[in-house]
């Protein structure tokens, strides 16, 4: 893959509103969780509540999810992703207030979470499905990549900055940055110009569009079976990563250093993207869940040692590693499935994916104080490591291809 073929979809005007768009937000949204689990720690000093704020997130995205999907079947992509912005932006902004004022009490942030959860439930299936429509399909790759490296690049910054912020100046200031990049994310967004999308025939109930979207969820093997997995990863990685380790950090290397974790895990993804612009992904599924895997290592490094340094490079080699699967992911979707059933298809994924992610969220704080955080984390990281590769034994998660490229 040559340098100009790999820079090729910043020549499209709507993919480059869009990257300017998802990299401003993605500023403000690496310093959100760090900001927020500290915001929660002084509220209540309790990874309990911390559990408890990240599950009124997650639940109203596990219960809105698919409707999320019909509606971005539906409407412009685009237009759902512009008035999503505004809305998240006026929440985090209220949160912020908050906590700057001293006037934030736990059921307002569980509140205010529960709002941005169902908002994100409505528009992650827009936002997952729109790539496709911005550049040509033999550019998919390269935009994906591009997308994951502007991710990387500036989630190595945002973690460390938030933990400054937390230290320096308080976590309400981390939460308005990120309610302000919301809002410019959302106005640049208005430069994206799409072309209506044509549908056939007459509307479908919103029943009939679930049931649509299930039989193609049902009937794809490789994806339901990555998605079962999932339920059962993300649960363990909400649980002992997002609840647990935040208080981990707190009792051995502090904030500033689970800020240099959070930002490693974007080092090793922005390396990746630098690779993976110029190696053509063959198998997209063999080589994502053998490398999403190592997200093992840093849950067991930060149960094992109270160093910050062991703990910061297994986040850099987990960070390599997610970049490797979600790149693989999103090609196995964008290529293999149409384009009209993408956002339905894309929803059950992201439901199968967050179903448990609320049960790992409460229950992990009163694991960690019944058995112990060390021997939970440690544990968890096995289990990591085993659920994935597990799914390599499925012919159709190891066997898929990548799609031939148009010619012509």
């Amino acid at each position: 893959m040559s340098r100009g073929s790999a820079f090729a979809p910043l020549r499209e005007r709507n993919f480059r509103w869009y990257f300017a768009s998802s990299s401003i937000n993605i500023v403000g949204n690496t310093m959100a969780p760090v900001a927020l689990a500290f915001a929660v720690l002084e509220v209540s000093n309790s990874p309990g509540a911390l559990g408890a704020v990240l599950a009124a997130n997650t639940i109203p995205m596990v219960l809105f999810l698919l409707f999320g999907g019909v509606i971005a079947d539906r409407l412009p992509r685009v237009l759902i992703l512009r008035v999503g912005s505004v809305v998240l932006a006026g929440t985090q902004g209220a949160a912020a207030y908050l906590i700057l004022t001293d006037a934030a009490e736990l059921w307002m942030l569980i509140a205010l979470e529960a709002v941005n959860g169902t908002v994100l439930a409505l528009t992650f299936p827009a936002f997952a499905a729109l790539l496709p429509q911005l550049v040509p399909r033999d550019q998919l790759q390269q935009a994906n990549v591009l997308s994951a490296g502007a991710r990387g690049a500036l989630r190595i910054i945002g973690p460390t900055i938030a933990a400054w912020l937390v230290v320096g100046a308080g976590a309400g200031w981390a939460l308005a940055a990120d309610a302000l990049t919301w809002l410019v994310a959302g106005l640049l967004l208005v430069k994206v110009r799409l072309p209506a999308r044509e549908r056939t025939g007459e509307t479908s109930s919103t029943l009939t569009e679930l049931r649509e979207g299930w039989t193609v969820f049902a009937g794809t093997t490789w994806l339901w079976v990555v998605v079962v997995a999932f339920a059962l990863l993300n649960a363990i990685h909400a649980g002992a990563w997002l609840t647990l380790g935040p208080a981990m950090a707190k009792e051995t290397f502090g904030e500033r250093g689970w800020g240099y974790a959070l930002s490693a895990e974007s080092v090793g993804l922005l390396l990746t993207t630098v690779v993976m612009l110029r190696f053509r992904l063959q198998r997209p599924l063999l080589v994502g869940m053998v490398a999403i895997s190592a997200v093992s290592l840093p849950l067991v490094l930060l149960g094992s040692t109270s160093s910050v340094l062991p703990v910061v490079i297994g986040a850099l080699i987990a960070g390599a590693g997610i970049e490797v699967f979600n790149l693989g992911w999103n090609l196995a979707m964008q290529e293999n499935i149409e384009e009209r059933m993408l956002s339905r298809a894309y929803s059950y994924d992201a439901l199968g994916s967050l179903i448990a992610m609320p049960v790992g969220q409460l229950a992990y704080g009163t694991l960690g104080g019944a058995f112990g955080f060390r021997g939970v984390l440690v544990v968890s990281g096995i289990a990591y490591a085993v659920i994935a590769l597990l799914t390599l034994a499925s012919p159709s998660v190891r066997g898929l291809r990548r799609a031939p490229v148009p010619v012509g």
